[in-house]
Formats: C-alpha cells, structure tokens, sequence
C-alpha cells in the first residue's frame, strides 16, 4: 500500500484529486474525511495541511505527496522531488505598496517584509546581499502594508488580482513554482515499485493532454505531402476510402502546433479534418 498526501482543500486539492481520478484510480472520498482508500489500486490518500505534506512524507507518515514546490523548498525536508505536475502554477514574490516608487533591491534593505515564506525570503535577499527584517505570518500577508505592520510583503501570486484589490504591486519575482510530486527518500523496495505504476499513469495523462487524435480524407496523389506534415510518433496511418482515389489518414499532433498544422493540411487538399482529445498515450 502506497500512501499519498494531498491538500484537504482549496484548488490544489481538488487538482490532485483529479489527477488520481484522471488515472484511473477510483478513490470512496466521503465528505470531511481525512483518509480514504482506492478500491482498485494499492493507494491509501491522506488529506492534510499543505505546510504539513513535507513533513508528513519525511517522517514516514505518507510515502509520497502532492504540494506546492515552494511549500516543499520552504519546509526544507528530506524528501525527494519525483515529477512536476504542471498545475498550480505561481510564483513568490515581492511586492510593496503600489504608490511608492520601486528602484531595485535595495529599497528592502532594513525594510519588515511579512511573509509566510520566511526561509526562502530570507535566503533570496541574503544571496542578493540584502539585509531585511522578516516576518513570518500565516494568511492575510496581503493586509501587512496596510495596517503597517510591514513596509512589504513576500507571497505567492497567481493572476495578481489579490496583490491589486490589497493596493499592492509586485516588483522581484522570487521562484517559479507548481505542483510536484514529493517522495521519501527511503522508500521501501515494494512502494518503490508502486510508485513507478503510479508514475506510469502520471506520464500517460500528462503525454495525452499535449496532442491530440486527427483523422482526414486526403486524395491518394497528395497522401505523401500530408505525411510530410503529419510524422505522427513514426508515420500517419493510411486507410483507402469505399470512394476510388481517396484515402483516411490517421496521426496525432502536438497541440502548440495545432492550427499551423491544419492550415498545411488544407493547402494540401486534406478533407473532412476531424481532431478528438487523447485520453491517455503510451509510448
């Protein structure tokens, strides 16, 4: 049995929730409760606290879990970072009241910036070789400037709409950041091998969402220019049609690239263009 920590609630939760559901594995998620098994997969899932995933997966408790990179590097545990999951997408970030004028870095030398992430606040000014007085608060660290406790603050942003409706502007970014999957660094031999199952199925989902499924009608005299357009992951399927002299074509295209695509195909005489999602792709 695997034991995964995800967050109990807020989008990050329900993102990895989805996640699980997306590979297939089906979880009985009463309301309110604080764990809950797969009926069809070695998985047990704990809903936590996200500042308490890290800790939770170091200390043996969970096996692995679902948190936010800054969480995970803010914590600083000995777990080991497995895969970046692509959703929830942040940044931490610096940011001040947005009528003052932001010259550089320096504006925060002996400033109090409030934060909830005092760990990476800190060791980014030191590197910059700013000193600054942090600190550290849970929730709300928008209101610090405005009731002056604080001449700044350091917090994660999404859209920015929070840091603007606080009368707030942001001015350093500090790290990039998503959701990843953490892992003990001592896992067991036999959750090691569940984990890979997991991952598989991860890497299915994730493939799956970057293309997708297209099938055309094409005259047979124009078949090898579409293939030149359409490689597929070795070469597009070619189908002869009931009609004489036409042919169906089957591959799968890279979504970045899905409408330079499909105008190549037109001007190549493609017909009857039909483009479907991809579930899961296995390589």
């Amino acid at each position: 049995m695997l034991r995964i920590a995800i967050q109990k609630s807020g989008r990050l939760s329900q993102e990895s929730l989805d996640l699980i559901m997306e590979c297939n594995i089906k979880v009985n998620n009463g309301k309110g409760k604080l764990k809950s098994n797969a009926v069809n997969f070695p998985m047990e899932i704990l809903y936590l606290r996200d500042d308490d995933i890290p800790g939770y997966v170091a200390d043996h408790v969970a096996d692995i879990g679902i948190a936010g990179l800054n969480v995970v590097l803010e914590k600083g545990k000995n777990n080991r970072v497995v895969m970046q999951l692509g959703f929830s997408k942040c940044r931490l970030c610096l940011a001040i009241p947005k009528e003052i004028d932001y010259d550089g870095l320096e504006f925060f030398s002996g400033k109090n910036i409030a934060t909830s992430y005092p760990n990476l606040t800190e060791g980014y000014l030191k590197e910059k070789g700013i000193k600054a007085d942090i600190h550290e608060i849970s929730g709300s660290v928008e209101i610090a400037p405005g009731i002056g406790l604080a001449d700044a603050i350091c917090d994660i942003v999404s859209s920015g709409s929070t840091l603007i409706s606080n009368g707030l502007k942001e001015v350093e970014t500090i790290m990039s950041s998503e959701a990843v999957l953490i892992a003990n660094a001592d896992l067991p031999a036999e959750k090691e091998m569940i984990l890979e199952q997991f991952l598989f199925r991860i890497n299915a989902v994730q493939k799956a969402k970057s293309f997708k499924y297209i099938l055309l009608n094409a005259p047979n005299d124009k078949i090898d220019q579409i293939i030149d357009i359409l490689p597929g992951m070795k070469s597009p399927t070619v189908v002869p049609l009931a009609m004489e002299g036409w042919s169906s074509l089957h591959s799968v295209i890279n979504e970045e690239k899905f409408w330079e695509i499909i105008d190549h195909l037109k001007q190549a005489g493609a017909q009857g263009i039909l483009v479907v999602p991809i579930e899961k792709m296995i390589l």
